[in-house]
């Protein structure tokens, strides 16, 4: 799960300190997620549920999947589905995932992967795990976040962007206690590789056992956290945090978190944390299932298209399992 992979940390980019006259982003509010199942029968933690979407815009849904620890024959994914309207994120920390689509994407990720899939105009995908992680079982994390995308862009031609790991931005803070991979976006001057249509910045972030990280955010941002791993404190007024658990921020130029002690009991693995922000899209919000559109004429469009076989057509299964190999 961590974002540490890099042989020698000393040789890491570091990102500059805060200005001493940056705002620290103040917490409006802090949620714990509920479980529940997806696809075939995997465990997720809802982690935006309960949050308004007018504080998560950009952004629709993020699923944690797992962290589990599968016996053989357990490993499950998603069937075919379709998807319109938005993009489909699947960041893979630990275990493996088969990605394949009807517009011709797919890949196997594994262990720090990223697949960033623009539904756009309609297509349909599956996720599954390989046949070599279902006969063997083994851990299992990731998540899942859904990004909207803005009401001219809601029908682009769809887009499949295969983000290895070793392709991240592997950055430092500058004490070195905290360990940064930005996925998408940009932070004090460093840039990511996801392409994104709205702007927006995706980072995963270890932070050590007493460590405070603090990052420069951009104002016209939102700032969403999500802790994966481990307890500690975020914003200004020191708000305590946990697994499984997202805040909200509210406005400022500045985002800090810190991990508990290890003296604590709570921080002996550090913090884990999710940090999102992106621009706000302000539109209509029309949703149903696999569908983000901007009236509800449009998501009864989007179901006839997907009846008609507007989006594609399944693959076989098979094709799916050959690109583990």
């Amino acid at each position: 799960m961590p974002a540490i992979t890099a042989a020698d940390f000393s040789v890491l980019p570091r990102v500059a300190p805060v200005a001493p006259e940056a705002v620290s982003r103040p917490v409006l509010s802090v949620t714990s997620a509920p479980t529940g199942y997806e696809g075939e029968g995997f465990p997720v933690k809802r982690a935006f549920a309960g949050i308004d979407l007018a504080h998560l815009d950009p952004f629709i849904m993020m699923d944690e999947m797992g962290e589990v620890n599968y016996a053989p024959g357990e490993p499950k994914g998603t069937p075919w589905h379709p998807h319109r309207g938005f993009e489909t994120v699947t960041y893979i920390m630990d275990g493996t995932f088969v990605h394949q689509d009807s517009h011709g994407g797919g890949g196997t990720i594994t262990n720090g992967d990223t697949q960033w899939m623009t539904a756009g105009s309609g297509l349909l995908h599956i996720e599954t795990p390989p046949e070599s992680l279902v006969m063997s079982g083994g851990l299992f994390h990731g998540l899942q976040l859904w990004v909207n995308l803005p009401r001219a862009d809601k029908l682009v031609t769809p887009r499949y962007q295969d983000l290895r790991a070793e392709s991240t931005a592997l950055l430092s803070s500058e004490d070195g206690a905290s360990i940064i991979r930005l996925i998408a976006g940009d932070v004090a001057g460093h840039q990511g590789p996801g392409s994104t249509h709205t702007p927006m910045t995706m980072i995963h972030a270890t932070v050590a056992p007493g460590a405070e990280l603090a990052l420069p955010w951009r104002r016209d941002f939102n700032a969403l956290v999500y802790v994966m791993g481990g307890a500690g404190v975020v914003g200004p007024d020191s708000t305590p945090i946990r697994a499984g658990q997202a805040a909200v921020l509210g406005r400022g130029d500045a985002l800090r978190v810190a991990a508990g002690a290890a003296a604590d009991g709570q921080g002996q693995r550090g913090l884990e944390v999710i940090l999102l922000g992106g621009k706000p899209i302000r539109e209509p919000i029309a949703w149903a299932g696999p569908f983000v559109m901007n009236t509800k004429s449009e998501v009864m469009q989007a179901f006839e298209d997907y009846q008609r076989g507007a989006f594609g057509q399944e693959l076989p299964h098979t094709a799916a399992s050959a690109l583990a190999g």
